[in-house]
């Protein structure tokens, strides 16, 4: 894709969709959302630890605790239940668990809908756009490492020399409406966050992973900021577009942060712009807003 396909401008404010779990895809919902006519966020719900694993194995539904970070970082700033969502107990037979994964499971319990739950949820917090999994389904993270294989997204983290993953059960089900979110989109983003336990274990769902190949969507992959140990240990910028290729995810460009090193080959067109903060820890929502914009045409991402 030349950079003169990538600047084309829209007529409309850009339907974004952000794939990944953790703190990544939120810092990415927080950087679209001053810009994005509508918003998607497609999460990745295999974490097996925690509140997250402890609510799954109860109620056998999909982890809810990326998802509700993804709410909150959708939601109003001006709405309490947004800030209450992320109150975390800390005594008694709720230690640990945060007040919004409690709200997720107890709607999901009530309606025997998990979509459902999340559009009462989202509700709740004033979410601008709508979050939702990746599967339907429960699923356990599996990689392929040099030691063996490897079992639970909370065990693949701590495992380094890692050549694939892949999810039990292998032909779990794609959220429908993420599917048609991706295929509807004009901006996927991937990323930033962690390769293996948020970026791909969304990614390879299968409807997930057909609807990223056949999108008509601008696919950028944000790449971290730096390794993400031991998951990542030793990775340069081609070895993240590499794994992402061996999966079956082919990004048009990626996107990342000015090292003033010489910036590795890649096989697609890389865009090298300011986004991380000031201390350089983390990305910047306005000045990551402000890149994706830009790769959509879109002139302007105001404050978020």
């Amino acid at each position: 894709m030349s950079s003169a396909e990538l600047q084309s401008p829209t007529a409309s404010r850009p339907g974004v969709v952000a794939i990944g779990g953790g703190h990544g895809l939120a810092a990415t919902l927080r950087s679209v959302r001053s810009f994005a006519g509508e918003v998607t966020a497609v999460v990745s719900v295999a974490d097996d630890g925690g509140s997250s694993g402890r609510l799954r194995q109860a109620f056998g539904i999909p982890a809810p605790g990326d998802i509700r970070r993804c709410l909150v970082a959708l939601g109003d700033p001006e709405s309490a239940w947004a800030r209450y969502f992320e109150h975390r107990f800390d005594a008694g037979e709720l230690e640990g668990h945060p007040l919004g994964n409690l709200v997720i499971a107890g709607l999901a319990d009530a309606t025997g809908d998990f979509i459902a739950a999340l559009e009462e949820a989202g509700r709740l917090v004033g979410c601008r756009g709508r979050v939702l999994p990746a599967s339907t389904v429960p699923v356990v993270l599996k990689a392929d490492a040099a030691g063996g294989a490897v079992e639970g997204q909370v065990n693949v983290s701590s495992t380094g020399r890692i050549s694939s993953v892949s999810l039990v059960p292998p032909d779990a089900p794609a959220c429908e409406e993420a599917v048609r979110a991706i295929a509807e989109a004009d901006l996927v983003v991937l990323g930033p966050g962690s390769l293996f336990t948020s970026v791909l274990a969304a990614a390879v769902v299968p409807g997930i992973l057909a609807a990223l190949a056949s999108t008509r969507a601008t696919r950028v992959y944000v790449c971290n900021l730096r390794p993400q140990l031991p998951e990542t240990d030793g990775f340069d910028l081609a070895a993240y577009v590499d794994a992402l290729a061996q999966h079956g995810v082919h990004p048009d460009v990626v996107l990342c942060q000015p090292t003033g090193r010489p910036s590795p080959e890649v096989s697609i067109p890389m865009v090298e712009q300011r986004v991380a903060d000031d201390a350089g820890t983390a990305h910047d929502p306005v000045r990551l807003g402000r890149a994706l914009a830009g790769l959509v045409g879109w002139p302007e991402a105001g404050p978020c």
